[in-house]
């Protein structure tokens, strides 16, 4: 029997143990992990997949929490708690530094938080990074990601991408800004091939273009394209969510991109999808995106969404929850190189779920 483990975030009090059995397509939930309230975001260390970072994601009092993973993918109790230094922490990350990185998507605020030398625990307290806003608006960052020697962090409140960098005493600040289309809400972003891919919540929209020059440079747009299915219901009200650009391997050479929809009108029994898309003649004057399918996963709002390795050989798995309904959480496979899923099992034990990670 091939089993592998994968942890759910919830907006309840534990974090889920899934057991996936890929010789008989079996996705069983194992266990519940009690955890702090609303731990919808987590994360694993980097360079040990026994620590887990979770937010906690409420409007007053957000926290990050960590934790150890034992064998059977249980979690310990809470190693540490700290305060997310604002409201509605809706992403964590763990940074190459060492550093947690953890954005308050209520409050517009932020912190990166170096660790101690396990990086089980909380070094340091810093004060919480203010993203400014434009007059009458506000700030909702919504991710993190480290490039290069700079950490950049989409805001879909301000519709751009800040650029923060650590300065020689260890502090990070805002260095710049890689502006976005008006109204269309930048959630989450992957970088690829040299390529910045924006998934914008507002505008449902997938884009492509340039890494502009830190820290204010300019950079080429090649192509944005809607992610939204063709047979849209009248009163769906969409909002995308997640990005995906599984890195290469033997047996998925090409780098498609999957983005999930998300319908906040009344529910479909297809639920919502999945759209792939690819990335084609990078560096020509064609350069773009092209939409190669959807795929109806029957979930409900799909928020997290995440692929197995290479490394632990399930590259080829996909497992994905609805973050509203009943609908639970499905394992999916891809086919024809990537180019399709297929749904394998679906769960609904636990009605809604909102991250994943493979242990």
């Amino acid at each position: 029997m091939v089993a592998f483990k994968i942890l759910a975030g919830s907006y309840d009090f534990f974090v889920a143990t899934y057991l996936f059995n890929s010789d008989t397509s079996a996705l069983t939930l194992q266990s519940k992990s009690p955890t702090g309230q609303a731990p919808s975001w987590i994360t694993l260390n980097p360079t040990n997949r026994s620590l887990l970072y979770a937010v906690n994601e409420i409007s007053s009092g957000g926290a990050v929490q960590s934790f150890t993973i034992d064998a059977d993918g249980a979690l310990s109790t809470a190693i540490d708690t700290v305060d997310s230094g604002g409201g509605n922490p809706a992403f964590a990350v763990a940074l190459s530094t060492g550093e947690v990185a953890v954005v308050n998507y209520g409050s517009g605020t932020g912190k990166i938080m170096s660790t101690n030398s396990h990086e089980s625990k909380f070094n340091s307290y810093p004060p919480p990074i203010t993203f400014p806003a434009q007059e009458g608006t506000s700030s909702h960052p919504h991710m993190v990601l480290e490039h290069k020697d700079e950490v950049l962090i989409p805001d879909l409140g301000q519709d751009t991408i800040w650029r923060l960098k650590k300065d020689i005493l260890g502090t990070y600040s805002i260095q710049g800004s890689i502006p976005q289309p008006k109204g269309s809400g930048p959630r989450h972003i992957a970088i690829f091939n040299d390529r910045l891919f924006t998934l914008h919540e507002l505008s449902s929209t997938l884009s492509v273009q340039t890494i502009p020059a830190p820290p204010n440079g300019t950079s080429t747009t090649f192509a944005t394209a809607s992610i939204i299915p063709s047979d849209s219901p009248a009163d769906a009200k969409w909002a995308a969510a997640e990005i995906l650009i599984p890195p290469p391997s033997e047996h998925f050479p090409v780098p498609y991109i999957y983005v999930s929809n998300r319908n906040k009108g009344a529910a479909t029994s297809t639920g919502d999808s999945i759209a792939i898309f690819e990335h084609v003649n990078r560096g020509q004057p064609n350069e773009g995106l092209v939409l190669v399918k959807q795929v109806f996963t029957g979930l409900q709002q799909i928020r997290g969404m995440e692929f197995g390795s290479a490394e632990q050989g399930c590259e080829e798995f996909l497992i994905a929850g609805g973050a509203a309904g009943t609908t639970g959480v499905v394992m999916l496979r891809r086919t024809e190189g990537g180019r399709n899923l297929g749904i394998l099992a679906r769960n609904t034990d636990i009605p809604i779920l909102t991250s994943f990670v493979w242990i």
